[in-house]
Order: structure tokens, then C-alpha cells, then sequence
């Protein structure tokens, strides 16, 4: 099992999905934890829930768009903790809140081209360029892209391009920083169940429409968790994948197959 003792890790998007259960396997596995997201009410309850079971846990309401904010809320971890040893960059969004997210190319708005950049892309370029600002050799970084970041998808072109340009992003940082010790990877989620997935099959509509029968034809028959993909960014970030960096992690249940 990969330990997270005593290290110093940063997560975005933390107060749900993917997020949130790689805030807690995390805390599990000994690390201190830097949460951020935009959904302040949610993140409370797990920055509260965390430091309950006694992980030492700071909450931070962030708009990863906004590259001050960003700046800011590192460099108060570092002063908080001393160092930041991880991050797992998982903000992102399928489209503008309760907008239709399926638009093939010739229809899609610069409104809706410009929201999901600027969170999925820039968003995690601003996080990510402050992370390694700061870290020293031995850190490790994850970001999240998607199996739509590694083949076309039609009808959701703004998400499909902004996951391929992390993967871009990813694998040229790991080349920049390589040389200090630092490195850098991806995950690549498949149909993942989470609140995304529900708008994504229902077309913006997130409520309890069940969605577990859509991904039948998946080899491992099943949609994946939240918790799925928490224990591969675990590993990521730990000590355990210390010679891997630049890598696409296909979590995806046979997708790409």
C-alpha cells in the first residue's frame, strides 16, 4: 500500500467526487492535507471530517481561474506546513453551470469554449505552475485529464481539447522539472460514477437518474469510483512510483481497449 506519511499534499476540487475520496484515502495513508474548491459549504464538511478523525487539514475556497487566488492559496500552505511535497490537480467541469454540455464544434459558443478552458486548462496551469514554484526534489504532482484527453470525443469538443492539453501540459512540465527531482504524471479516468458523469449522460441534468447500466459493454462491466482513482493518485504521489514521470494512467475499464 502506497504511505503517504508525513507528507504535505495540495488537492483542488476536493469537496466532492474524485476529490473528496482522494482527500480521504489520503488523510488514511498519514499525509497532511491542503484542500481547495470552489463549493465552500461542501469542503467545510470534509475539512471537518478530516481533522475530526485527526489529520492535520487546511480549506480553501478557490476559483482555480483566478491565478492570484491560486498564488495565494500555495503560498499559504507552504507557510502553513512548511513545504509542499504533492499535489493532485482534479478541478474540472463539463460545461457552464446548467447549460447543455453535448454541442458539436460548428455550434459551440465562445461562452462555453471559454468557461471550460479556463477552468479545465488554464485553471490547472495556474495551479500547477505555482505547485512547482515551490517544491523540491522528491515532490511529486497528478493531474487529472480524462480518456476523452487521449481520443476524440464529438459532441463535447471544449472538454475534449481541454483534457488533451493537460495531458500536453503534463508531459512538458515533467520534462522541464525532471532535472530538480520532480515529477509529474496523469490520470486518465473513464466513465467514473460522480455528479459529472450524471450530467455528462443526462446532458447537463444532474439529478438521480440512474446511469450504472450505460457502460455495459465495458470490459470490467462496471462504471468505476470515485475511490477507484483515488488509490492510483495515491500512488502517484507517493514514494512507491518514485522512477515514473510523464505518464498517462489509463483508469478507464477498457475504453481505449
Amino acid at each position: 500500500m502506497a504511505q503517504l506519511q508525513d507528507k504535505v499534499i495540495a488537492i483542488t476540487g476536493a469537496a466532492s467526487g474524485i476529490g473528496a475520496a482522494t482527500a480521504r484515502l489520503a488523510a488514511s495513508r498519514g499525509a497532511s492535507l491542503a484542500l481547495s474548491d470552489i463549493n465552500s459549504d461542501a469542503l467545510d464538511k470534509i475539512v471537518e471530517e478530516l481533522r475530526s478523525g485527526g489529520t492535520k487539514v487546511t480549506g480553501t475556497k478557490l476559483d482555480v481561474s483566478k491565478s492570484d487566488d491560486v498564488d495565494a492559496w500555495i503560498a499559504s500552505t507552504v507557510k502553513e506546513f512548511g513545504r509542499l511535497d504533492g499535489a493532485a490537480n482534479i478541478a474540472g467541469v463539463e460545461g457552464p453551470p446548467g447549460s447543455k454540455v453535448f454541442n458539436n464544434l460548428v455550434d459551440t459558443s465562445n461562452e462555453h469554449w471559454d468557461f471550460i478552458m479556463g477552468i479545465n486548462l488554464t485553471g490547472l496551469f495556474y495551479c500547477l505552475r505555482a505547485e512547482l514554484r515551490v517544491m523540491e526534489r522528491g515532490a511529486s504532482v497528478l493531474n487529472v485529464a480524462s480518456m476523452a484527453g487521449v481520443m476524440g470525443r464529438p459532441g463535447i469538443g471544449a472538454y475534449s481539447t481541454s483534457k488533451h492539453g493537460v495531458v500536453g501540459l503534463s508531459r512538458t512540465a515533467a520534462k522541464e522539472v525532471g532535472e530538480r527531482g520532480i515529477r509529474v504524471n496523469i490520470l486518465a479516468p473513464g466513465p467514473i460514477e460522480t455528479p459529472m458523469l450524471k450530467r455528462l449522460l443526462n446532458d447537463g441534468d444532474a439529478t438521480d437518474r440512474p446511469v450504472t447500466n450505460t457502460y455495459k459493454t465495458l470490459p470490467l462491466q462496471r462504471l468505476g469510483t470515485a475511490e477507484d482513482m483515488a488509490k492510483t493518485i495515491c500512488f502517484v504521489l507517493s514514494d512507491d512510483s518514485s522512477y515514473t514521470t510523464g505518464a498517462t494512467f489509463s483508469a478507464d475499464g477498457g475504453v481505449a481497449c
